[in-house]
């Protein structure tokens, strides 16, 4: 007899509401929930693959410990004890704790209201993050215009006239800070309704491709395409609509002059994108419709992440487009999370390679590998990963997994022993996802409506396995009485949940929400801005010291580009998702993914063909793989996608080790980053490509 589970993926940041049929404990199908109002009965094929994750025959089941045999199995409370013991031991003699979280952290509402006492009893000096790795710029900037770090605008799509993308590929992500599941047949109704949607980017992506107008723009330049956008948009004047001019402080004044002293047809020229298209899309955001514009990946993770993220602020404010229906909105979700987590900062911290900008307190990850292995009382030498794998994830990968060698005392709370937890001396998993509740709870505040769902665990836990809120607290408190530290009471997920929901504007509790099996609809987004606004004089701070200062440094970086040299990107895929999904039996099958897209201009001047084995070489290191000719890339750029590289040695993951591909972040530069962030560069890298066998590292 099969049964009928209502739950939400809890795979990517669309949070589609999905149907699990069981026939005991075996998953029979997993489909779309009609009854959804957020995903309206859609899914990505990335949902099916919980099935393979909670069926894995690789996921470890018990806590491991690395010894001089191989890895050894461990009870939980033994496991617990031996890492304290060390742990109270490395303390005592001043050594330095960190934390790593990887982003699916992020997906798990009951481990993100517990790592926190984790990180606490530990005494980690030091927090590394993915986020540091692709959107603290939007952090960054929400915060010095709005007042906190998570106050997001989001495109209200299924208003809108016009969307505008730079450098996001929401096809394949169902949105990133910006949830926006079923997002191809949302842009279908918008076509329907008279409405366009416009793509930049340099590859012509899966979004692309079903955009009115794609626009190719060389990586790294968006910026000279929003400033001139804004020049444009402002020819007639700086004055804001009414409604946003009180709202609006003094600084907006500065705008204007900022971006009229650079010359259009330069800014043309630096970016690929000519004159009069410039006007046109800066005519059509301003001409009154709705309309929005929107940048992700692309325009966050390169020198000026940051300006490009304030530059899209700034043309929705200038077209009228923030806090209206069909452009930009605050949500105002069922559980409001930004006014029950503190504003955030932004301060400077001291690493290895000097001081560096520190936003949300965290410390860049460009400079993990450094704070590893500095000669100093300062080098980190125990450090715990929540399901994080900076191998991976992070620039010059190789550098990365050499420095974890080095460690005293490595954690990894993981399902695998991936690329990084195979360094580790402990792993301990989670139990599978089907075993865990969920909420959608930092998403929330990014969606297209406001909404919210929770959903209880579907099977029960195998008998012996623990969540990892559990892990986190159990070895919270094992450190506490290792350390003669008091062990407080801490509050349950639930209960913490529970206290959130009740607390937020509407004020229902988890039972009445669990109650919801197709989730808890608040409806449409609605202007709400007066009321969103958290700086301390309640007004938008549209021109910061630091980046009206930042736009002069980009002017002066024009100058220094250089058209000739070939230029890396990433790229996602939607059967994709980092580098956790490629255990997935399911998502991985069918053609290699881990291919090097190459324009055939760019191809046939170095003798390349579809299929040829190739090197791609940077300053730090260099890969082989195979090249895939395309007209979808500009030329003078290459693409490849990221999360793949599972070609390290001890891993557990069998079909992702079938699967490896090459890693993207063992050519990505730590040198490279975002000067008022911190952000790593993920796209822009200099290469060299050639057939296998004749290049060398490029200098």
């Amino acid at each position: 007899m099969t049964t009928i589970h209502h739950r939400t993926c809890h795979i990517c940041e669309a949070n589609c509401g999905v149907l699990v049929e069981l026939e005991g404990r075996e998953v029979v199908s997993i489909k779309g929930d009609p009854g959804n109002a957020l995903s309206r009965g859609h899914i990505c094929p990335k949902a099916t693959a919980i099935a393979d994750l909670q069926s894995d025959p690789d996921r470890l089941r018990r806590p491991v410990k690395r010894t001089d045999d191989g890895w050894q199995e461990l009870e939980w409370e033994e496991a617990f004890g031996e890492i304290a013991e060390r742990l109270a031991a490395l303390t005592k003699d001043g050594a330095r704790s960190a934390f790593y979280r990887g982003n699916p952290g992020a997906h798990d509402y009951a481990l993100s209201t517990q790592s926190g006492y984790l990180q606490r009893a530990v005494g980690a000096r030091g927090t590394f993050s993915a986020s540091t790795l692709d959107q603290i710029p939007h952090h960054y900037v929400q915060f010095q215009m709005y007042g906190h770090v998570s106050l997001a605008a989001v495109p209200d799509i299924d208003r809108s006239q016009l969307i505008v993308i730079l450098g996001g590929n929401p096809v394949a992500s169902n949105g990133s800070l910006w949830t926006v599941p079923d997002f191809r047949k949302r842009v279908k109704e918008m076509q329907a309704r008279g409405g366009k949607l416009v793509v930049v980017d340099p590859r012509k992506t899966e979004t692309a491709k079903i955009a009115d107008e794609w626009h190719a723009v060389k990586p790294g330049t968006d910026t000279a395409l929003l400033v001139g956008i804004l020049q444009c948009v402002l020819e007639g004047g700086d004055a804001l609509r009414d409604g946003l001019a009180q709202l609006v402080d003094e600084s907006w004044g500065r705008v204007k002059p900022m971006v009229d002293a650079f010359d259009l047809a330069e800014l043309a020229a630096y970016c690929g994108v000519d004159v009069s298209t410039i006007r046109r899309l800066a005519s059509e955001l301003a001409d009154g419709r709705p309309a929005a514009i929107y940048g992700r990946m692309g325009v966050s993770v390169c020198e000026f992440g940051t300006l490009n993220q304030w530059l899209i602020q700034l043309i929705n404010i200038a077209t009228g487009n923030l806090d209206r229906e069909g452009g930009v909105m605050f949500p105002e979700p069922l559980l409001d999370l930004v006014a029950h987590v503190g504003k955030g900062g932004i301060r400077t911290v001291e690493t290895a390679r000097g001081t560096l900008p520190s936003v949300m307190s965290e410390i860049p990850t460009i400079a993990f590998a450094d704070e590893l292995t500095r000669n100093d009382k300062q080098r980190i030498r125990s450090l715990f990963v929540i399901a994080g794998n900076p191998v991976l994830s992070a620039p010059d990968g190789r550098r990365t997994e050499r420095a974890l060698e080095g460690l005293d005392l490595m954690v990894s709370m993981d399902m695998h022993i991936t690329e990084t937890s195979r360094h580790a001396h402990y792993i301990l998993p989670p139990c599978g996802p089907l075993e865990k509740d969920h909420f959608t709870f930092f998403f929330g505040p990014l969606s297209v409506r406001n909404y919210g769902n929770y959903s209880a665990p579907t099977l029960e836990m195998e008998e012996g396995t623990l969540a990892d809120w559990e892990i986190a607290a159990g070895l919270t408190r094992a450190i506490l009485s290792a350390k003669g530290e008091p062990v407080p009471n801490l509050p349950t997920p639930r209960e913490a949940l529970d206290g959130m929901l009740k607390a937020s504007p509407a004020g229902m509790s988890l039972a009445e929400v669990e109650a919801k099996k197709h989730g808890v609809d608040l409806g449409p987004l609605r202007p709400n801005i007066a009321s969103r606004v958290m700086t301390d004089d309640k007004l938008i701070h549209a021109a910061p010291d630091a980046l009206i200062e930042e736009c002069g440094r980009f002017a002066t970086s024009m100058s220094q580009h250089d058209p000739q040299s070939l230029s890396l990107i990433g790229r996602r895929h939607v059967r994709s998702n980092n580098s956790w999904l490629h255990n997935s039996h399911r998502l991985v099958k069918g053609p290699d993914r881990c291919t090097l897209m190459i324009h055939p201009d760019d191809a046939a001047e170095r003798g390349i063909e579809d299929g040829d084995a190739i090197t791609i070489a940077s300053r730090v290191g260099a890969v082989e793989t195979s090249a895939e000719v395309t007209d979808d890339i500009m030329p003078g750029v290459v693409s490849l996608p990221h999360g793949w590289g599972h070609n390290r040695e001890g891993l557990s993951w069998k079909t992702a080790a079938e699967h490896a591909g090459v890693s993207l972040n063992d050519l990505t530069d730590p040198e490279r980053y975002d000067r008022l962030t911190g952000n790593a560069v993920l796209n822009g890298t200099p290469v060299m490509v050639e057939k296998a066998a004749q290049v060398v590292a490029a200098e």
